[in-house]
């Protein structure tokens, strides 16, 4: 499969898989980011993609950022007929200031398959065992 990407910023930089074998794309920074503890911010990747039909792409954390800084990615999904800038919307979620370089690996992005779905209304559904029990019904272990 073949994605293509469009620089927006000639500073931008394409997407990498760094190892054989892994799932994401880094995504990359096209610019410095300050990010106070709570704070969150749409962070510019300077590119746009064109995902193939019938896939969609998932941005998702980058586990070291996640681990080291408490960064966690919000919002993800960029449907096959987007065309504008990537941005990657991050919060800091842990309690100390957190600043990130131009050029930074900033998230990853998943090219993942997707079903059409026609959407039916009906009055019953299926019984099942679990029935309607969630949030933890299967216990806490």
């Amino acid at each position: 499969m073949h994605l293509k990407v469009k620089k927006l910023r000639e500073d931008a930089l394409l997407p990498v898989r760094k190892r054989r074998g892994d799932a994401g794309l880094d995504l990359y920074s096209v610019e410095e980011v300050v990010l106070k503890p709570g704070e969150w911010k749409a962070v510019s990747t300077g590119i746009a993609v064109e995902i193939p039909q019938g896939y969609f792409g998932l941005v998702k954390d980058r586990s070291g950022l996640a681990l080291k800084h408490a960064l966690h990615c919000l919002a993800g999904v960029i449907d096959e007929n987007y065309r504008g800038e990537i941005k990657v919307v991050l919060i800091n979620l842990g309690d100390k200031e957190v600043r990130l370089e131009k050029h930074s690996r900033i998230a990853q992005l998943l090219i993942i398959p997707y079903l059409e779905t026609e959407v039916e209304e009906v009055e019953e559904l299926s019984d099942t065992e679990r029935g309607e029990k969630g949030f933890g019904s299967s216990g806490l272990s």
